[in-house]
């Protein structure tokens, strides 16, 4: 049920990094477009752990430390890789970034001392490379910013935050619906002054980013609330590896919505994450 539970996980937050893109093109304001979705996303993580009815000490220092190191892995690290892209390729930039992966799965096996079966290790390079190939693309490999190493450090390294901080809550017998409610809480927060400046006007830009945020953020609730309840269930370092195909979501939904053809690379990441579904599934 857990392997389920994650393959869901990286569909749903594949949804919202889809519509991320829709409003992209849409020319909508991503710093709108950021606050929609964890606002949204915060009403969201509240409704879910009131309906569930957890008992939560709302004055616990570490439910807040787990939500702030989450909540600035999701925010900023979104901020950084975009800044990211401004300085450096894409085709070098995604794999880079997607790597956070492997220092969850590391994190995992020696903080954590979870094991894995030789079927399994396989199944997770399968996945990495898949998540790897669909982000190449034709951009000439030139780093004329030295900023670009800079930043491609930090962004891999607030990514980190946000998916292996879950896991770290989650061994802390925190109850991470909390711990990403104030993530999500505190993001939104920020990006409010961010957005909301009393210079700024809501413009058309602003409107559409808010309007794609908002729905963002339902799918961003749902795939990273599955996430937690994967890593519960199951092992980390099988879940994270999966989760982060949620990448591949976006390229499908490119096809189907946007009638793009996917590339020969990206074809072979396909059948590169299936091969490591499967591999992990046996």
């Amino acid at each position: 049920m857990w392997f389920l539970t994650a393959v869901l996980s990286a569909v749903l937050f594949g949804v919202s990094g889809f519509l991320m893109k829709v409003s992209q093109m849409q020319r909508g304001s991503l710093y709108h477009l950021l606050f929609g979705l964890f606002a949204s996303g915060a009403v969201l993580f509240f409704i879910h752990g009131v309906l569930k009815g957890a008992a939560v000490n709302w004055w616990e220092w570490r439910l807040w430390l787990g939500g702030l190191v989450v909540g600035v892995g999701a925010a900023w690290g979104n901020l950084l890789f975009m800044k990211v892209l401004e300085y450096g390729p894409a085709s070098l930039s995604s794999p880079l970034v997607n790597m956070n992966i492997v220092f969850v799965v590391l994190l995992s096996m020696f903080i954590y001392r979870e094991t894995l079966g030789s079927m399994e290790i396989v199944g997770i390079v399968l996945l990495l490379i898949a998540v790897v190939l669909i982000s190449v693309r034709k951009e000439p490999l030139t780093i004329k910013e030295k900023k670009w190493f800079i930043l491609i450090f930090l962004a891999i390294v607030l990514f980190t935050f946000r998916n292996g901080g879950l896991k770290v809550t989650e061994a802390a017998n925190l109850n991470n619906t909390a711990v990403l409610f104030i993530a999500y809480l505190l993001s939104s927060i920020w990006f409010l002054g961010c957005s909301f400046a009393p210079s700024a006007s809501l413009s058309k830009e602003a409107r559409v980013g808010l309007r794609w945020g908002l729905l963002c953020g339902f799918f961003s609730y749902g795939g990273l609330q599955l996430y937690a309840i994967a890593l519960e269930m199951g092992k980390a370092s099988i879940a994270a590896p999966i989760f982060a195909t949620n990448s591949l979501v976006i390229a499908v939904g490119s096809v189907l919505i946007f009638k793009e053809r996917l590339k020969p690379l990206q074809m072979i990441a396909l059948i590169f994450l299936f091969a490591g579904l499967i591999t992990i599934k046996l």
